[in-house]
């Protein structure tokens, strides 16, 4: 899978969506930035958790959508890693099918920053 493309068009189709349901994008929206910015725990750990649900409940929307987001903030392949190893514990052998998809989706999201970077 071209990780780089699912993370674009599945952007596209949340645009889409929020065109036909204003009112409730805003307020997942909203909700988002509430949790994202207020507690205790950091950005980073937060997207961390969103990652293992995303592998377990097989969504790979999420998973490339929170990946991408920790590739933003310096996250490295060995704490994906760590994170990917707890999904599996968590969510067995489904869990490893998409923990494996997660990480080909680091692999290419960090291989795109770094270009970028040149």
């Amino acid at each position: 899978m071209d990780w780089t493309q699912k993370r674009d068009a599945t952007k596209d189709q949340l645009r889409n969506l929020n065109k036909a349901i204003p009112d409730a994008a805003r307020a997942f929206g909203a909700l988002g930035k509430a949790v994202k910015d207020g507690g205790t725990l950091e950005f980073k750990q937060k997207e961390f958790v969103a990652l293992g649900i995303a592998v377990v409940t097989h969504c790979e929307a999420c998973i490339v959508l929170h990946m991408e987001a920790l590739v933003r903030v310096g996250a490295t392949r060995e704490e994906v890693g760590d994170v990917l190893a707890m999904a599996i514990q968590m969510g067995g052998g489904p869990a490893m099918m998409y923990a494996a998809a997660a990480m080909e989706a680091y692999d290419q999201l960090i291989a795109e920053k770094e270009a970028k970077a040149g």
